[in-house]
């Protein structure tokens, strides 16, 4: 008898839900879902032993990503060491930053000029030249896997480049990949569909399609040149699956399903987070458990985590297994410019009932805007805050133009008429160390660095992965050197996208710059978090009131351990506490306190608050 090989196994368990799936989404389409079977069994074959291996180990322990030791890191890899092989050769650098999961941001071939920063993919089996080939990539995948990183790429799935081979077919008018997006004749169809889909950018690319030279009409959400994919097409799902097993097969670890809520088009909907994409990503989910267990699927979701929560799936039907905790980090720094805890701690409260299964990325700071999509209709029924009004704030206090602010940021997509700018700036320059370190003004310097670190404390104390943004670690401040950059100039994302300055790293070892206070302070709060049990994915947290409306209390317990934290987001001296008995340590700094009722905070400072046993 023939032996049945892992890929059998894992098949046969999922068999009958995956074809009840694809055959209901795809009308009984019995030869598509054919080939797809035979697609996922000739990827399985193609993976290399040390992937098979990984794929053991990690399916025999399938909460490894769940450890409170993971630190993610995002970066460029032109931005942080010039090409692939450049970011290779830096990896011990990463290793000493304690980074053990590392993003790539989007390196796969794009046309210059109409990349949208790398998420207009003209081939997805192919890196951009410039950063090297996908040999370097899968070089650098073995590299970090024999150090114990985890590699996370960007997988775009919602469009293709206009450059991609399917859609130049498509264009020509060639059978079968004209299907493959929503092509149109005329705007009588286009024109239906705009009555109820929402603008992605509604000032630097209105509506959802795009007139082609030659009059025919293709949909296109986000940018002219990225061309919707029809997903209703099983084609487009069997060779998106095709390419994603590609990278898997290449050594990433985590993929990165890029706008997954906008896959479904359906008209008369506003064709975001439709029932058939739920589908899809289970799907997905499936041929990832059945070719390579050993990756994980992380959504791009931009909503609060309560709506977000859908694509986590059930516990028998999981879908992504990561997913991006987007509105805390919009409502921290609301919470920063306000100096008001109210909305963040409401934010915490919905977070901590969620089941512990649920794991997020946490954040400060991406590649991406600041958008502020808080709660409004609470903020307007808690505190008459108008949603217009105080976006305007939120911008003028983080552009600097707030009186007694010393943030520095700039605006991304400013809409006057709406009022709903987004705002974009690395961390040290929003928390104020670029107009410090302007004005030579050694109190603002301590202040911002106090600022930043109680920053990352917070992200730190919360459940989930923790990643920083490349440069964070260093303080680095926004490059306006885009301004000159004809390719760049108008895309402000890009103040917080540049090159990373090595000349700051090489401070990270001196403790009397702020480069130093906060590479070694991070290092402390990271180092900290891996050895103390109560960070452990499974503890109990929730939120108390402090006693000041300005410090959020955030408790973790796991057996007899609790752990206080508390955060001052004013820049006062603060009173503040947990109705608490017994003698409780700080961590990060030693300090013993017998009573922690009502202790003092510093300006933007936090205590981590250990219950001693």
């Amino acid at each position: 008898m023939k032996k049945q090989t892992d890929f059998d196994r894992r098949l046969e368990r999922r068999y009958d839900e995956l074809k009840w799936l694809y055959c209901e989404l795809y009308h009984n389409d019995t030869q598509a879902f054919g080939y797809f079977l035979k697609m996922l069994r000739s990827c399985w074959s193609q993976r290399k032993r040390a992937l098979r291996a990984q794929d053991s180990l990690r399916e025999a322990d399938p909460g490894w990503y769940r450890r409170r030791e993971l630190l993610g890191m995002m970066l460029y890899v032109d931005a942080f060491a010039g090409n692939l092989k450049g970011v290779k050769g830096k990896l011990s650098y990463l290793e000493e930053c304690g980074v053990n999961y590392l993003h790539l941001m989007p390196l796969l071939d794009t046309p210059k000029g109409r990349s949208d920063g790398g998420y207009a993919v003209s081939n997805f089996r192919s890196v951009r030249p410039d950063l090297g080939t996908m040999d370097d990539l899968e070089k650098l995948a073995d590299a970090c896997r024999k150090r114990g990183i985890s590699l996370c790429l960007d997988f775009v799935m919602n469009h293709t480049s206009e450059d991609h081979e399917w859609a130049r077919r498509a264009r020509a008018g060639e059978s079968g990949y004209r299907e493959r997006y929503f092509f149109y004749d005329s705007w009588a169809v286009p024109m239906e569909f705009e009555k109820t889909v929402p603008q992605v950018f509604p000032t630097t690319a209105p509506g959802s399609f795009t007139q082609l030279e030659d009059g025919q009409i293709v949909m296109t959400s986000f940018y002219p040149y990225q061309w919707d994919l029809n997903y209703a097409n099983p084609a487009v799902f069997n060779d998106m699956t095709e390419n994603l097993l590609f990278l898997a097969n290449r050594g990433m670890d985590v993929l990165r399903l890029d706008a997954i809520p906008y896959i479904w088009k359906e008209l008369g909907t506003d064709c975001r987070n439709l029932p058939q994409v739920h589908t899809l990503s289970r799907m997905l989910r499936i041929a990832c458990e059945v070719v390579c267990p050993s990756v994980l699927l992380l959504g791009e979701v931009v909503m609060e985590p309560s709506k977000v929560a859908a694509y986590f799936g059930t516990t028998e039907k999981p879908e992504c297994h990561m997913l991006y905790n987007v509105t805390t980090m919009a409502t921290t720094w609301h919470t920063l410019a306000t100096g008001d805890v109210s909305l963040l701690r409401r934010q915490m409260e919905a977070l901590c009932a969620l089941p512990k299964s649920f794991l997020f990325l946490n954040y400060l700071r991406c590649h991406d805007d600041i958008g502020w999509g808080l709660d409004y209709p609470w903020l307007r029924w808690s505190f008459g805050i108008d949603e217009v009004a105080h976006k305007r704030y939120l911008n003028d206090w983080f552009t600097g133009r707030w009186p007694g602010s010393d943030s520095r940021g700039e605006l991304y997509n400013d809409d006057p008429r709406l009022g709903d700018a987004r705002l974009c700036g690395t961390t040290a320059s929003l928390c104020g160390l670029e107009a410090a370190v302007f004005e030579q003004d050694p109190f603002k310097v301590e202040r911002a660095v106090a600022c930043d670190l109680t920053l990352h404390a917070w992200m730190l104390s919360q459940s989930g992965i923790p990643v920083i943004y490349s440069g964070d670690e260093v303080g680095q401040l926004n490059d306006y050197t885009y301004h000159d950059d004809p390719d760049r100039r108008e895309d402000s994302r890009y103040i917080h996208r540049g090159a990373f300055q090595w000349e700051l790293a090489g401070h990270r070892d001196d403790p009397d710059t702020p480069q130093g206070k906060l590479f070694q302070g991070l290092r402390r709060l990271e180092q900290l978090r891996a050895s103390e049990p109560c960070f452990d994915a499974g503890a109990d947290v929730w939120v108390e009131d402090s006693g000041s409306p300005h410090v959020l209390a955030l408790c973790r317990r796991t057996g007899d351990r609790e752990l206080v934290c508390l955060f001052n987001f004013s820049q006062n001296f603060v009173q503040a506490g947990v109705n608490r008995e017994g003698s409780y340590t700080e961590l990060m700094y030693g300090t013993r306190y017998e009573d922690i009722h009502s202790i003092q905070l510093w300006p933007s400072g936090f205590a981590w608050l250990l219950r001693e046993s």
